[in-house]
This record gives structure tokens, C-alpha cells and sequence, in this order.
């Protein structure tokens, strides 16, 4: 609860003393302050929980925009380690088959010279 709750209540009370004070007493006057008093009371109390409403959302928004943000920062570890992960075995991957080619240069070469052979007829004019 904050000060403008306070305040508002507390002048609602007013009024409503005011009020009934002055409809004891006959005083017209009195009355219409109390009823015054009464209204802006209400006004300023649903101010102070509009306000207090207000100031809890933008508290709930801090924590979600801190939880975003630890999520992200999770998530781009996460991706920075699956790529070094890729990386890595896509490097073992290439040393593996430098290793096989070395191994069958004779394979290598046929295979080689067969593809060459299969794109030149492919790109050729009149087949």
C-alpha cells in the first residue's frame, strides 16, 4: 500500500464523517464537502493501486527481460559448442579421408579421372 492509497482512503473517510455530519446537523454546505471529500478520496485511492499495480509489472518485467537474457546467453554457449563440437568432426572427417586417398592413390586417381571424364561428357556440346 502506498501513500496515495492512504491519503485517499483517509479522505474518504472524511468525507463520508462530513457527509453524515452535515445531514445531522442540516448544514447543505457540509454535505457537499463530505461528498467532495468522498470522491476524491476514491479517485486518489484507485490512483495509488493503479500506480502500486503499475509498479509491479514493471518489477515483473525486470525478472522476465533477467530471465530472457540468461536463456539467450545458455543458448549461444549451447551453439558455440555444438559448432567447436562440428568443427572438430568435420576436421577428423577430412583427415580421415586425406588419409584413405593417401593410402589408394591408385583408386584416387581412377576415381579421380573418371569424374573428369563424366563432366567433360556432360558439358559437351553434341554427345
Amino acid at each position: 500500500m502506498n501513500r496515495d492509497q492512504i491519503r485517499g482512503a483517509s479522505r474518504h473517510i472524511k468525507g463520508r464523517a462530513q457527509t453524515a455530519l452535515g445531514g445531522l446537523t442540516g448544514d447543505p454546505a457540509r454535505q457537499v464537502r463530505g461528498a467532495v471529500n468522498q470522491v476524491a478520496g476514491g479517485a486518489q485511492y484507485a490512483y495509488g493501486r493503479a500506480r502500486d499495480r503499475a509498479e509491479d509489472l514493471a518489477e515483473d518485467g525486470r525478472h522476465l527481460t533477467e530471465a530472457a537474457r540468461r536463456r539467450a546467453d545458455h543458448l549461444i554457449d549451447e551453439g558455440r559448442d555444438r559448432a567447436r563440437d562440428v568443427r572438430r568432426r568435420g576436421a577428423d572427417y577430412g583427415r580421415q579421408a586425406i588419409r584413405t586417398a593417401e593410402a589408394n592413390r591408385t583408386n584416387t586417381l581412377l576415381g579421380l579421372a573418371a569424374l573428369a571424364f563424366a563432366a567433360g561428357w556432360l558439358v559437351r556440346r553434341a554427345r
